[in-house]
C-alpha cells in the first residue's frame, strides 16, 4: 500500500494536485488582497457584491412577514413571523415552478406569474423578502437589477430589470395596491440572516454565510468604512458582502484544473467553484482519471474500463468512496485481477477530497480574519453551511473542520461553530424583509 500511495502522491505532485503542496496561509492571504482590492473597487476575481443588509438589526416578533424564495427552477413563497422567543414559524408554503421554466415569457408575462402567486397573501403584511438567487446588483434600496438568468430559464426583456420594482407594479395590475417594502437578497445572504434568528442561546462573535453544493459562494459582514468603492455609507455601520468567492482565481492550480475549467463555456471565470463545486468536481476526478490511465497507474484492464467514462459525477465519486467495494459505477470498472487499482482509485480521489477541503478552509479564514470577531472561545465564529457536496462529500466537512482548528485556533486564537439551518433561505429573507 504504501508503494501504491507514493505512485498516487508523485502523479498528483507531477500535476499540481497534492494538497500538502498547498499553503493554506498564502491561499488566505491572497484571498484577503483580492477581498479589499474588490471593496475598493479596484481590479479583482471577486465581485464584493454590496447588499446594504446589517447582520446584527433587531428582528420584531409577532410581526409577520412574506417570503420569496427562487433558485434554480422553482419558486417558494410562504407567510413567516417570529415568536416571543424569535422562533421562526413558516406558514402557507406553497411551491411553484419558476416562470419562463414551461415556456418562454417577456418581462410582462414573466411578474405577472410572480404577481399572481403571491397575490393570495399579499395582505398580511407590508413587508417582502425576497430570496433571488440568480446573479443580482443589489442597490442601495435593497432592490436589485438582475444580470442574467440560470440556462433553465428562458425569458425576454428582463436582464436589467429591477425585480422588485416591476413585481410591485404587477401586483398593482392585480388590484392590489403596491405600497409594500421589498428586499432582495440571495440565497448566501439568506443563510447567514437564518443562523443568527436561531442563536438566541449563544454569543456568537459573528456571522459568515456558506453555500457549497453545485456551486460556491459565501458572504461575511463588513465595515462600511473598507467599502470604499460606495460612496456615502455611514462610516460606523456594517453591511453583509456577497463576495461571489467562485470566482477567486488565485488558488494553485493544474494542468488538469485548466483542462476542465477551458472546456466549460466561460473559460477563466468561477476558477475556484471548478475546482470544488459539485458541479464540477466530478468532472475534475474523471480528467484526472483518464490521464492517470495515460500514465499506466491502472492494469489494462481497470484503466480500458475506466478510459470509457463519459461522464463523472460527484455523487458517483462520493458512492465509491462510500463503498468501493460495492457495484457502484466506478467500483465496477475495476479488473479483480488487480486489486491494487482500486486502492490506486481511492488514494486519487481522496487526494482531491483532501486538497478541496484545505482550500475551503484557507476560503473560509479568509472571509473569518478579514473582520475578525473577538479572541475568545466563549464567543466563537458562527458558519452558517448549506450545501450537498460540503455535507455529504465523505471526509469533506471534518477535514475543513480540521484545518480551520489550525489555521484559526492555533494561529489567530479564533473559533468557530458550524451549523445548519432548516428552511435557511426562507427564514433569511424574512428577516431581511422585517429588519430593512
Amino acid at each position: 500500500m504504501k508503494q501504491i500511495r507514493g505512485q498516487v502522491i508523485g502523479f498528483l505532485k507531477a500535476h499540481n494536485l497534492y494538497y500538502a503542496d498547498i499553503s493554506p496561509q498564502q491561499v488566505t492571504d491572497l484571498l484577503l488582497k483580492d477581498m479589499q482590492s474588490g471593496l475598493e473597487g479596484k481590479t479583482s476575481s471577486l465581485k464584493m457584491i454590496p447588499t446594504y443588509i446589517q447582520a446584527a438589526s433587531a428582528i420584531s416578533p409577532d410581526k409577520p412577514v412574506i417570503v420569496l424564495d427562487a433558485g434554480g427552477t422553482h419558486l417558494r413563497i410562504a407567510q413567516v413571523h417570529f415568536d416571543k422567543k424569535l422562533t421562526p414559524r413558516i406558514d402557507g408554503f406553497k411551491q411553484h415552478p419558476m416562470p419562463g421554466t414551461q415556456g418562454k415569457v417577456d418581462k410582462d408575462q414573466f411578474f405577472q406569474q410572480l404577481a399572481e402567486h403571491v397575490a393570495p397573501i399579499i395582505d398580511i403584511s407590508d413587508h417582502i423578502g425576497f430570496c433571488f438567487s440568480y446573479p443580482t446588483e443589489i442597490l442601495p434600496s435593497k432592490d436589485g437589477k438582475l444580470l442574467f438568468f440560470s440556462k433553465e430559464i428562458e425569458t425576454q426583456g428582463i436582464e436589467g430589470e429591477l425585480i422588485g420594482e416591476n413585481l410591485l407594479q404587477a401586483l398593482d395590475k392585480t388590484g392590489r395596491h403596491n405600497r409594500k417594502r421589498i428586499v432582495i437578497l440571495n440565497d448566501t445572504v439568506a443563510t447567514l440572516l437564518a443562523a443568527r434568528a436561531q442563536s438566541s442561546e449563544h454569543s456568537y462573535g459573528t456571522y459568515i454565510g456558506f453555500i457549497l453544493g453545485t456551486g460556491l459562494n459565501c458572504c461575511y459582514s463588513e465595515k462600511n468604512s473598507n467599502i470604499t468603492k460606495v460612496d456615502k455609507l455611514d462610516p460606523l455601520q456594517t453591511q453583509i458582502i456577497n463576495t461571489e468567492v467562485g470566482g477567486f482565481d488565485k488558488c494553485p492550480r493544474g494542468d488538469i484544473d485548466k483542462r476542465v475549467d477551458n472546456a466549460t463555456d466561460n473559460p477563466g471565470l468561477g476558477v475556484l467553484e471548478k475546482m470544488i463545486s459539485g458541479a464540477y468536481f466530478g468532472e475534475l476526478c474523471r480528467q484526472a482519471i483518464k490521464t492517470a490511465v495515460k500514465q499506466k497507474l491502472f492494469s489494462a484492464a481497470t484503466g480500458g474500463s475506466l478510459a470509457t467514462l463519459a461522464s463523472l459525477s460527484t455523487k458517483q465519486v462520493n458512492d465509491f468512496l462510500l463503498a468501493p467495494h460495492s457495484k457502484n459505477s466506478l467500483a465496477g470498472c475495476i479488473d479483480a485481477q488487480t486489486p491494487g487499482d482500486r486502492a490506486v482509485l481511492y488514494y486519487l480521489l481522496d487526494f482531491l477530497v483532501e486538497r478541496s477541503a484545505k482550500l475551503v478552509a484557507a476560503m473560509l479564514s479568509g472571509m473569518i480574519i478579514k473582520n475578525p470577531p473577538p479572541k475568545h472561545p466563549c464567543h466563537p465564529v458562527c458558519i452558517s453551511a448549506e450545501g450537498s457536496t460540503f455535507f455529504k462529500l465523505k471526509g469533506l466537512k471534518a477535514r475543513v473542520e480540521c484545518y480551520l482548528r489550525h489555521i484559526l485556533q492555533e494561529q489567530y486564537n479564533l473559533y468557530f461553530e458550524f451549523v445548519q439551518i432548516e428552511n435557511a433561505p426562507l427564514i433569511g429573507a424574512a428577516i431581511a424583509g422585517l429588519t430593512n
